[in-house]
């Protein structure tokens, strides 16, 4: 199984960092085939640029500058992503990998009269989404309803990889720092390490 880690924290020494290494290596562990992006690391460049816009809805999307993470996402068969919610939403430089690299044409189709797209990552079959919140549960589930898993499965997964079965552990404020430091030393310690 080809698996896809993506962490989308500036901090190497973070809590979504010290996840996505841990995730890698159970990962690895357990035979599968891992590609971590570490979106800061890499200096993915989350803006979406003007010619990739200008061809959002032409034939074919100019994916030119972020080919190889579109191929490692369309021979996914598993996906993690790592992040932090920030403003109950994602980083940007996770949003703008969102944009850039769900693209028309590699994740899903437009219809031909803009209506209903069509997902192709026939390949994705489990996503699991490691979020960290600064906010109380009740704040997240009562007053915003969830914003970040609902994106990721209704608009995200539901148009590329409806197949696709979705996960989300989301560690609420308090939490954090207490699941850090129960994290395996060896976790910790290779935090910023690459997983081929």
């Amino acid at each position: 199984m080809k698996c896809l880690v993506v962490v989308a924290h500036p901090f190497r020494e973070s809590l979504s960092s010290a996840l996505a290494a841990s995730a890698a290596e159970a990962l690895r562990q357990a035979g599968r085939e891992v590609w971590l992006e570490d979106l800061h690391r890499d200096e993915f460049a989350a803006a979406l640029t003007g010619t990739e816009r200008a061809s959002y809805y032409g034939r074919p999307y100019d994916s030119s500058a972020v080919r190889p993470s579109i191929d490692r996402l369309v021979a996914a068969e598993g996906l993690v992503v790592c992040f932090p919610t920030w403003w109950f939403g994602f980083p940007a430089i996770l949003k703008g990998w969102f944009d850039r690299v769900w693209a028309p044409g590699a994740t899903y189709d437009h219809a031909d009269d803009l209506g209903p797209i069509t997902g192709r990552l026939r390949n994705l079959r489990r996503t699991l989404a490691v979020t960290s919140l600064g906010a109380p549960r009740r704040v997240d589930w009562l007053a915003l309803r969830r914003p970040a898993p609902r994106v990721l499965k209704t608009a995200i997964l539901g148009a590329g990889a409806p197949a696709c079965k979705f996960d989300m552990l989301t560690i609420y404020t308090g939490l954090c720092s207490s699941l850090y430091l129960r994290l395996p030393a060896p976790v910790i310690a290779e935090r910023g390490r690459r997983v081929s």
